[in-house]
């Protein structure tokens, strides 16, 4: 099992720079997480990708937040972060976390959501 759990979001100005967290819980002898990312869901509209993080750190970024957007991970505190720069209306939508793990034995792979968190862009 994981257990993802974000946090950080809530209602920003337009330009504003928030940092939203998502703190990953898992069982290290039994799962190995090799990737993580962020996803987005505005009103009305299909769920999209943000932004990837894998283990070596590689990124990937949709070209709506590119420039504006930092994905990154603390493995100490196995927590990932999205920073979010110069913030527009077009960037409201329920923010999800999201991990690739691996299960040790089976080498079985499954994504993993958290619940969603709200950021509102408005002035």
């Amino acid at each position: 099992q994981v257990q993802l759990v974000e946090s950080g979001g809530g209602l920003v100005q337009p330009g504003g720079s928030p940092r939203l967290s998502c703190a990953c819980r898992y069982s290290r002898s039994t799962i190995n997480i090799n990737a993580m990312g962020w996803y987005r869901q505005a009103p009305g509209k299909q769920r999209e990708l943000v932004a990837t993080i894998t283990t070596g750190g590689s990124t990937n970024y949709a070209d709506s937040v590119k420039g504006r957007f930092t994905i990154s991970r603390d493995s100490a505190k196995n927590t990932m972060y999205l920073q979010m720069n110069s913030l527009k209306p077009d960037d409201t939508a329920v923010y999800y976390c999201q991990a690739d793990a691996i299960w040790v034995n089976s080498r079985t792979m499954n994504t993993y959501w958290g619940q969603g968190i709200q950021v509102t862009v408005s002035s």
